[in-house]
């Protein structure tokens, strides 16, 4: 068989038939398909980069390929010929094992910007030669059209441009913002009082943002939780939201932000029937309230979030409502040095938490015998979490919802000598252990109070009302005036019996109480107390758990008066539920675009390292820039893993390897869906003392349920700069595989990678430095600690 190859000169194929060579043909593009790639108002070209792959059990062959693409006037698809470029160094390619070798081309094409700014769409086409019929690259990678928008140079100035038929209860005032490119309202409106039990609730519209394409959401999954939610087209999301942003159509960002905890009211956002955007309000005080919602718009999603939250942060400062006894004792526990060494031990040392590893059936011989196994095994941890079931409760062998905790002691069952004794013997046996954490409810247990424990004894106490739901009847609660006091009382006792942190559990159950009473007394006095109280004894080691409730993001979490706190960041690890773990990674990836934002310092929960998806998650939480549990079975250990997760230090601790930036997804994934078969990118950045040595860190993961393979632009890597000299090297681990020196305005700026079911990767982008020499150009990059998932985060500085 011959054919004409791209220069129309014969090429002999073989006898290979051309069905046979596009079958086990792949091609991939950057900007890529399936998703929307913004350019900025500077730009007035985009270039694309294509590869084209096929397999190397069958010959070699020039291809023709083209772009299919809608950016003309009249809006008519047309082609636009891509050229193959010879380059003398080939861009990275990092396979996964499965995958069978390829030959490779590139090649690239620029389109210039359309002057009417409309929306392209585009897609790819190629063939062998001119004889053969065109093989679409959609009907065969099951991803739709890639889109290109483009920002306008002065973007539209009033709100009315954004929000169609908004409400005329909302009282509009432009906003000051503190973020460049942005501009920013602030809204409000009416929310009616309470009457006598009931709250008061008031829907209030703000229209349907105008001339968006695609929408993201974080909402309360359940009561203690936020996640993510996408969509295209009518804003529908089936849970109330937080927060939720808009792409347009000219590339402009449209996010709105909920505020609560001011006032007693709760503001969440809703959908109707029609796509309108509803600000769904609740207020428990008797006095009308009034719903706050901020909207800005910006360039980039990253920045129009940071506005709102900047202005959030400075409504909730002057809407200050401690009292002037609460704003004292925090004054006071405040005065208390945070050591340096208890925020390297807490934030940095490995931690064992007991709740997956040693089960509910829980006694201090259990947890003696885990930590010698731990010893045994060279394991050397840090800190050491207590979880649910060493309490006192009552309603023995009821449910964990009909039992109420009873005495501030450990129950005698598992822990006969009492608390004290269990941590002595941890202590004296085991001295690597720097702290000892106990777990409990913020209302005491996930019954809260026993009404006829020594706590209901010693401490005034109320029966509260819960909603309807997983949990509804009554509860008895430690009253207002008295939840102080206990708090003061119960953590005197932790710390004199050697237990020097805690994890504070179940906190949305103050959102739980059904009555208007209830929720003014003690939504926020509960969470003073705690703080207090915390900081008082513990310093900076707690845990807040399950606490993503409007009111405590708010109220708690996003006032910089105090120092970060430690707050999960999603819903649990279920180690038996398969599905759970691709999506626990995209659930804290995309929570801690707002969570990031917060005084705190988020937590993507225990893990166990000898599991199916264990490296998959080693590497989601060495990028999270957070802590780091293991909640491992007795004996069932991966060494290889916690390895590479950590590296012991002179004083013979152990320490993880946490980057200096919050992980989160990044700026092109924000609305990209679960589903969507592209990977979930994780971007993190690292600075040592020194100013020179900042590095990017890219961690990626394939969520979905086939294999898939993409290019990495280094544009997806924080903190990359561009001008003359600023080059960077890509390394990749687990395979410690190097690509070429590149910058942004390379040919190829790219890193091609594979990644199979569960599989994932950790890019580092490492900035090339030149030493001075008058013989010959020599560059260096400073990798950190080899073998290691985030070893650049051992770097401290350079000279």
């Amino acid at each position: 068989m011959v054919g004409d190859d791209l220069h129309g000169k014969p090429s002999q194929l073989k006898f290979v038939r051309v069905a046979q060579m596009l079958l086990f043909s792949n091609a991939l593009c950057d900007p890529p398909l399936g998703q929307t790639t913004v350019l900025k108002s500077d730009q007035d070209t985009v270039k694309f980069t294509v590869l084209l792959e096929s397999s190397k059990s069958l010959p070699e062959q020039n291809w023709e390929a083209v772009l299919w693409h809608n950016g003309h006037e009249g809006r008519e698809w047309k082609e636009l010929a891509l050229e193959e470029t010879k380059i003398p160094e080939t861009p990275l390619a990092i396979q996964s094992g499965s995958r069978p070798q390829v030959y490779r081309r590139w090649y690239s094409v620029v389109l210039k910007r359309p002057s009417n700014l409309e929306p392209v769409q585009f897609t790819l086409k190629y063939r062998l030669s001119s004889y053969d019929t065109w093989r679409w690259v959609n009907e065969h990678s099951c991803l739709t059209d890639g889109e290109l928008y483009f920002q306008p140079e002065t973007p539209p100035k009033d709100l009315v441009n954004y929000l169609k038929d908004f409400s005329p209860d909302f009282l509009i005032d432009p906003a000051e913002s503190e973020t460049p490119h942005t501009r920013l309202w602030s809204l409000t409106s009416s929310v009616k009082a309470a009457e006598g039990k009931v709250s008061g609730f008031t829907d209030t519209s703000l229209g349907v943002p105008r001339s968006f394409s695609r929408w993201f959401s974080l909402v309360r999954i359940w009561s203690p939780w936020l996640a993510p939610r996408h969509g295209q087209g009518q804003f529908s999301p089936h849970e109330n939201a937080v927060l939720s942003s808009f792409l347009r159509m000219d590339g402009l960002h449209l996010v709105l932000l909920a505020i609560s905890g001011i006032d007693e009211v709760l503001t969440v956002f809703k959908p109707d029937a029609h796509g309108n955007v509803i600000a769904h309000s609740r207020n428990d005080s008797t006095e009308p309230g009034q719903a706050r919602i901020l909207a800005a718009v910006g360039t980039t999603f990253s920045t129009a979030l940071a506005a709102v939250i900047y202005h959030a942060r400075k409504i909730v400062r002057g809407y200050d409502t401690m009292s002037q006894e609460v704003k004292e004792d925090m004054k006071t526990a405040l005065e208390k040095d945070v050591k340096a060494e208890w925020m390297e031990n807490w934030y940095d040392g490995l931690t064992y938490c007991t709740w997956n590893a040693l089960g509910q059936d829980l006694h201090e011989q259990k947890i003696f015998d885990a930590l010698d196994v731990l010893k045994k095994k060279g394991i050397r941890i840090t800190n050491l979490i207590i979880d649910d079931n060493w309490q006192s409760l009552d309603n023995h062998a009821q449910s964990q919802f009909q039992r109420g905790w009873t005495d501030f002691e450990a129950n005698k069952e598992g822990f006969p000598n009492g608390l004290k004794h269990t941590a002595t013997t941890i202590r004296d046996k085991h001295p690597n252990i720097q702290h000892i954490a106990v777990w409990h409810a913020l209302l005491g247990y996930w019954g809260a109070v026993s009404p006829t424990g020594n706590i209901a004894k010693n401490y005034k106490t109320r029966k509260v009302r819960k909603s309807k739901g997983l949990t509804e009847g009554t509860m008895t609660v430690v009253d207002e005036e008295d939840v102080p006091r206990m708090y003061d009382d119960f953590y005197k006792f932790l710390l004199a019996s050697g237990i020097d942190s805690v994890k504070t559990d179940a906190q949305f159950f103050i959102d739980l109480m059904e009555d208007a009473d209830d929720r003014r007394d003690l939504i926020k006095t509960y969470q003073d107390a705690w703080t207090i109280a915390s900081l008082r004894y513990f310093s900076i080691k707690a845990i807040s758990c399950m606490s993503q409730i409007p009111q405590i993001l708010f109220h708690t979490q996003l006032p910089t008066n105090k120092p970060r706190l430690m707050v999960r960041n999603s819903d649990d690890f279920f180690p038996d539920v398969p599905t759970s773990h691709p999506f626990h990674i995209f659930t804290n990836a995309l929570t801690s675009l707002l969570t990031s934002h917060l005084n705190v310092l988020p937590d993507w929960d225990m893990f166990q390292t000898s599991h199916p998806y264990s490296f998959f998650h080693g590497a989601a939480r060495c990028i999270s820039g957070g802590p780091i549990y293991i909640t491992d079975t007795p004996g069932q250990h991966s060494l290889p893993l916690i390895h590479s997760m950590t590296a012991p230090t002179i004083r013979s601790t152990t320490r993880i390897l946490r980057p200096n930036a919050i992980g989160k997804c990044i700026e092109a994934g924000v609305y990209v869906p679960y589903e969507s078969l592209r990977f979930l990118k994780i971007g993190t950045y690292h600075t040592g003392s020194s100013a020179d040595y900042g590095v990017s860190i890219l961690g990626v993961f394939n969520i979905s349920e086939q294999a898939l393979t993409e290019l990495i632009p280094l544009r997806d890597f924080d903190g990359i700069k561009e001008g003359e000299g600023k080059e960077y090297i890509i390394r990749a681990h687990p395979s410690g595989d190097i690509s070429p020196p590149m910058s942004l305005s390379s040919e190829f700026p790219v890193v091609e990678l594979a990644l199979d079911t569960k599989g994932w990767n950790i890019l580092t982008a490492y900035p090339l430095h030149t030493l001075p020499s008058s013989v010959e150009r020599t560059d260096i990059a400073v990798l950190g600690l080899l073998g290691k998932m985030t070893g650049a985060a051992a770097v401290v500085g350079t000279p």
